[in-house]
């Protein structure tokens, strides 16, 4: 049974940063990653590639690249967790022992979170960033008019707003190729509004309306019908604030029940409803809803002292981004470095802070950073850099998005080097 000094799970974004920082402020640890996959993607730029304007290709790179020098890799999956044993089991029947353990296992698709779904984009009917990008772009360049429908899942999700930034690029290409005159674009979302911070959100309302989308509030989706191409909502919001149907009812949409409402599609994105695996969902460090159960501020596991758990797998009340990650990564290192050396993990500096590059079409986006109070937090740096209100669409800031973030994940933030 072989035994790690620092046991990290995952080899995506968080467990690549934790490991490459640790080594950088601590040599001579023994470090191990559990990652099964040989591919490491920058998912950041698959909504660009869902719109045609980012090689799929640059997006996808070899895990061993980032792997730090003498980090050991192991190729595999855990299956279970047992902490309380300092251990865990994994597919390939092997157990491993640790003094510290870190969950940054990311999330997992659940393609049967809504009925028909998984029919729908085995099929080729339903397209999603989060599955394929290249399919969402194959399917806008054969849409020719009618209902375009973009929505979201009750579930969190990775990059929240990345649903509706693929419906502010599809209606700038449906613009482009002179076809919105015969084209519905809907995006329903089971949230009471557009966007949690204030600020942002009437930039977003402002972007709605110059691209004539159907914001659909408190839909959330139930049901898709891949074969006569409909999908099915629920009413998700209270009596006062009850989904309307317009008497100039140009969707065609339809009350099925009390609380149902249909849809018909022409074309259909989503993202997926999205869970942490299973390993961790039914392990006692997992909180009610699934996620790890962790401080809001350290990231220590709030049952065991020696874990912690960061990235998208997180129960934290922030959006699960990479920017997210950025800033949690050094506080977990902070704290594990601390508890090496027999010091208290006292460091608690994480307030929440994410934020959601909003691409509101092609050539512009806005930069929507905040904290657990939802409010608007520009990074001082940033902010220093672009010399501007990001909270508005901007051509610099889609400059960072196709270009330097990509250059900064794979050249700085995999390397362990601040951003």
């Amino acid at each position: 049974m072989a035994h790690y000094q620092i046991l990290i799970i995952g080899g995506g974004t968080a467990g690549i940063m934790v490991a490459a920082q640790l080594m950088k402020k601590q040599k001579g640890l023994n470090i191990g990653i559990i990652e099964p996959s040989e591919n490491h993607y920058y998912q950041p730029a698959f909504t660009l590639v869902g719109a045609g304007t980012f090689d799929y290709q640059k997006t996808v790179k070899p895990t061993l690249d980032f792997i730090p020098k003498g980090v050991q890799w192991i190729k595999d999956s855990v299956t279970k967790l047992i902490p309380d044993e300092n251990r865990l089991e994994t597919k390939k029947e092997q157990s491993y022992t640790y003094d510290y353990l870190v969950v940054a296992a990311g999330l997992v698709n659940n393609l049967d979170g809504i009925e028909g779904l998984r029919e729908g984009i085995e099929s080729g009917v339903v397209c999603s960033n989060y599955v394929d990008p290249r399919k969402t772009w194959e399917l806008l360049q054969k849409f020719n008019g009618g209902n375009a429908v973009f929505t979201q899942p009750t579930t969190p999700i990775k990059c929240g707003g990345a649903p509706q930034k693929t419906a502010y690029m599809s209606a700038h290409y449906f613009k482009k190729r002179g076809i919105s005159s015969k084209t519905n674009v809907v995006f329903a979302t089971p949230g009471s509004v557009i966007f949690g911070v204030k600020i942002v959100a009437e930039t977003l309302m402002q972007v709605i309306g110059r691209y004539n989308i159907h914001l659909k509030t408190f839909y959330a989706p139930q049901k898709i019908d891949s074969v006569n191409k409909i999908i099915y909502f629920r009413e998700v919001g209270s009596k006062e604030n009850m989904c309307v149907i317009n008497e100039n009812n140009v969707l065609n949409e339809k009350h099925t029940g009390d609380e149902t409402i249909q849809i018909p599609f022409d074309f259909l994105h989503l993202a997926p409803p999205q869970e942490a695996p299973a390993f961790l969902k039914y392990s006692e460090l997992a909180n009610e809803a699934g996620w790890m159960n962790v401080d809001h501020n350290s990231m220590q596991s709030n049952s065991h002292s020696n874990v912690f758990g960061l990235g998208d797998i997180a129960g934290l009340p922030t959006a699960k981004t990479g920017a997210a990650i950025r800033k949690q990564v050094p506080v977990v290192v902070d704290n594990l470095v601390r508890l090496v050396k027999g010091q208290k993990a006292d460091n608690k500096e994480y307030n929440g802070y994410s934020s959601c590059p909003l691409v509101t079409g092609y050539g512009e986006m806005v930069l929507a950073e905040f904290n657990y109070k939802n409010e608007f937090t520009p990074d001082p740096e940033l902010k220093k850099m672009l010399i501007f209100k990001s909270f508005k669409p901007h051509w610099r800031l889609w400059i960072l998005k196709k270009y330097m973030l990509p250059y900064l994940y794979w050249n700085k933030m995999l390397k362990g080097e601040k951003v």
